[in-house]
């Protein structure tokens, strides 16, 4: 038989009102009281009738979030810090994979609605801004992490990609490279480390004409292929700038097939400092995200909005950091 809050209740010698008072965070509870009831609770197993719950108007104490790719080990470890994160606060996590998919982005917003969640957390790339402006013409409580929407309204925690992909050519073009190549998605972040390295080419005066071309996706097969096109050049580039880490491992297989080593004859940098970047072979010099903080801060920033905290929006800007490993070396 499935425990109920009555039951919660006399095992803890306490009102039924005491009990709900405790799960919902209101009202002045002891110290003591609270542990006693928390304790019973874990005890029971007893889980709130969350639905019941929303058809009154109360919290559900479960966050929605978007992410573009759950098979994307950034998005994954991201996932996983906001979710434990939430667990710290109290708050579950109804995760949705989007594939960059604006339909299905409407689509999981709609379902995360219906469910009744108390605020969603973006880290997908809702490139067409209106999903976005539909959520807070609503008022809706909503946090962007790993994105960025400038004079949007929103909550945001996010990294400075222009200073990441900066730092990543910067290093290629100290270690003698001219020849560096891009690989990326035509999402925002991707484009701002873009723009990152092209500043930092043209601040060494280095021009380089190479056959750029966007992935369709941000994995090791489009890694690969992008990098074997390059390679088959005229005018093959001494250096690869990923965008994130699975193209990065995509390059090196790329260069490997073509009887290069990395990274005596081929240097290559990724971006995010997944868990693959230190067990690939070569292991992987990269731009590390710092991912746990931005995880621990988008479920801050998010359960302060639904509870009222926190009357101004915020954008939290971290900085990422070059993280040099076996993957890049001098020019000979």
């Amino acid at each position: 038989m499935k425990t109920t809050i009555y039951d919660v209740a006399k095992a803890a010698g306490v009102s039924i009102a005491t009990v709900s008072k405790v799960i919902n965070g209101k009202g002045r509870i002891s110290e003591q009281t609270r542990k006693k009831v928390l304790q019973v609770i874990e005890r029971l197993n007893y889980q709130p009738n969350v639905i019941a719950s929303a058809l009154t108007g109360k919290s559900t104490y479960t966050i929605g979030l978007l992410i573009p790719d759950l098979a994307n080990p950034f998005f994954s470890e991201l996932a996983r810090n906001i979710e434990d994160r939430g667990h710290e606060l109290g708050y579950n996590l109804f995760i949705c994979s989007t594939d960059y998919d604006p339909q299905k982005e409407r689509n999981y917003v709609e379902l995360m609605k219906r469910k009744n969640v108390d605020g969603i957390i973006l880290a997908s790339g809702f490139e067409q801004e209106n999903n976005l402006k539909a959520l807070l013409e609503e008022q809706f409580p909503v946090s962007v992490v790993a994105r960025d929407f400038p004079g949007l309204p929103v909550n945001t925690v996010c990294i400075d990609d222009f200073h990441g992909g900066y730092e990543a050519a910067s290093h290629l073009i100290g270690l003698g490279h001219k020849k560096i190549a891009i690989i990326a998605r035509n999402v925002r972040s991707n484009r701002e480390r873009m723009r990152g390295y092209a500043q930092a080419m043209k601040d060494h005066r280095i021009h380089y004409d190479y056959p750029f071309e966007y992935v369709k996706e941000s994995n090791v097969a489009s890694g690969k292929y992008v990098a074997d096109k390059y390679l088959r050049s005229s005018d093959p580039p001494t250096a690869i700038f990923a965008c994130n880490d699975l193209l990065a491992i995509g390059a090196i297989q790329a260069a490997k097939e073509h009887g290069l080593k990395v990274p005596e004859d081929l240097s290559i940098v990724g971006f995010d400092d997944t868990v693959f970047a230190s067990i690939t072979e070569p292991p992987l010099t990269t731009v590390a995200q710092p991912i746990k903080k931005m995880g621990q801060e988008a479920m801050n920033v998010m359960i302060n909005e639904i509870q009222g905290k926190a009357t101004d929006k915020l954008k939290i800007v971290l900085i990422p950091r070059l993280v040099v490993r076996n993957s890049t070396a001098e020019r000979k």
